[in-house]
């Protein structure tokens, strides 16, 4: 039974789809290989994982409400009732099938550069704004098809592309590395996102600031939040827009939106460093906190990758002239960026979802952090079902993209309402959701009713005055003092 659950609020949106039906009861398999090339000694492997006790969930966490105000429950399921849950057909790979996947996304980049550059020419079209907008045009489509072929690799990466690890590894390399991405500084950081999904500390990928963090950044104390003024929209375009265009590369290059507890790295070689330019902290140094003194040569493989690339693109440039090599390339890029930055967002921010501090977190309690969105046929056909399936993809991201929407169903029924979709609106949706999130999740905080392990489950929360109010909190020095009183009661 599918239910549509809304927001207290009736002018904030959200649809979360809830199978309450039995378990289902397919065959058991075993697990699929891991997700990254090395196993990180601070994280546990998935099969581990499978055998840990349940977390009694009788204990009382208090009332924990997210952004839109609805009352939240901690996931009470494990990793193997998932994982029998999926039929056994559906982690079945072709590495026949992924190659021709790759080609079909090659070959539809081919032919764009082709049609356009022999018939889009001041020969068959003499209006120079008709010709402009259609080579627009060419760079949207190319970013599209670009992104699709940037999913291929990602599924390289997980090595769901097929059995061969080789094959996967080799494919992923040369499909990313043309587009400009570092494969495996990127396939190890990545792997490491999905063992620690909603942790705060130990994330990857789109780690919300806590309340301090953001009121240090924009200059408030933390208990003044609940009373500033709220964030003009400019202000939330311009961010937006900074965001679509230079995510990616800030990313690679400072690991802005990553945890910045480097210090803990097992070798020691993430003391002193930190995120942000001139912090030591990127995908390309085989020194950097991210990885581990064993995966330098791959990190440098990496590095080679991307080098070849560069001087083929300069060699095309110094040719065929630089603005050709814009036009051609450097534009549909930043599309290609927009959209991995933008899916990735919106698959790990949404008022519905909750982050966890560590002593909360559980590998199936971070996996149901995420959500499942709509793009209709560009999402589903060119962009191979990455928005559609995100949720199934964490839980087991060794399932090729072309069962997943089968496993995503037969999940359903274990996770109940604790699957996650907003597909309201489809492809226009998806997009609207990006404006929905950059206003509502600002930061991340408890619940106000939050009591023992709950304290550690936090929901964003804003200060535009959309869904759930923030905590009022004291400033520090009376916080202190009504510390010294409790203290004294007790004497």
């Amino acid at each position: 039974m599918s239910t549509t659950v809304k927001p207290r609020n009736g002018n904030l949106s959200n649809t979360l789809t809830q199978d309450s039906g039995p378990s289902s009861s397919s065959n058991s398999v075993s697990p699929s290989p891991v997700d990254s090339p090395r196993q990180s000694p601070s994280s546990t492997s998935l099969s581990s994982l499978d055998s840990n006790p349940v977390v009694s969930l009788k204990q009382s966490h208090g009332k924990l409400l997210d952004t839109y105000g609805n009352e939240f429950e901690i996931p009470d399921y494990t990793i193997k009732q998932i994982r029998d849950a999926i039929p056994a057909h559906c982690f079945v790979r072709s590495g026949a099938r992924g190659l021709a996947y790759v080609a079909r996304d090659i070959a539809s980049l081919a032919a764009t550069f082709y049609i356009f550059h022999n018939y889009v020419t001041p020969e068959t079209i003499s209006s120079t704004p008709i010709r402009a907008a259609l080579w627009g045009l060419y760079t949207f489509v190319q970013g599209l098809f670009g992104t699709g072929l940037w999913v291929m690799a990602h599924e390289c990466g997980h090595q769901s592309f097929s059995p061969s690890k080789t094959l996967n590894d080799t494919v992923g390399w040369i499909c990313h590395s043309a587009l400009l991405v570092p494969y495996f500084s990127w396939k190890i950081s990545h792997g490491k996102h999905h063992k620690a999904t909603g942790n705060v500390e130990r994330d990857m990928v789109f780690v919300p600031k806590t309340r301090e963090e953001y009121a240090t950044r924009m200059g408030y104390y933390a208990h003044q939040l609940s009373e500033v003024t709220e964030e003009t929209p400019i202000a939330t375009l311009i961010h937006s827009i900074v965001q679509q265009l230079g995510g990616w590369l800030m990313y690679l290059s400072t690991n802005v939106t990553g945890h910045n507890h480097h210090e803990r790295q097992i070798e020691g070689r993430g003391k002193g460093k930190r995120n942000g330019f001139g912090g030591g902290v990127n995908h390309f140094d085989p020194s950097s906190p991210l990885y581990e003194a064993k995966d330098a040569k791959l990190i440098l493989l990496s590095d080679l990758g991307l080098a070849i690339t560069a001087g083929i693109l300069f060699l095309i440039g110094k040719n065929f002239g630089w603005v050709n090599l814009a036009v051609w390339y450097i534009l549909p890029y930043l599309w290609v960026n927009h959209w991995l930055v933008a899916i990735t967002f919106l698959q790990h921010t949404d008022p519905s979802l909750p982050h966890y501090e560590p002593e909360s977190w559980t590998f199936a309690r971070g996996a149901a952090a995420t959500i499942d969105r709509e793009f209709g046929f560009i999402g589903r056909h060119l962009l191979h079902g990455i928005i559609e399936t995100h949720v199934l993809h964490h839980y087991v991201s060794t399932i090729p993209f072309y069962r997943a929407d089968e496993a995503t169903e037969a999940i359903k029924p274990v996770m109940g309402k604790h699957y996650r979709a907003d597909v309201e609106g489809g492809s226009i949706g998806f997009i609207k959701s990006m404006w929905k999130s950059a206003r509502m999740c600002q930061w991340v905080e408890p619940s106000e009713g939050a009591q023992g392990e709950g304290k550690g489950v936090l929901f964003f929360r804003n200060r535009n005055g959309l869904g759930q109010k923030p905590q009022k909190t004291l400033p520090p020095k009376a916080e202190l003092v009504n510390r010294k009183i409790e203290s004294q009661m007790f004497l």
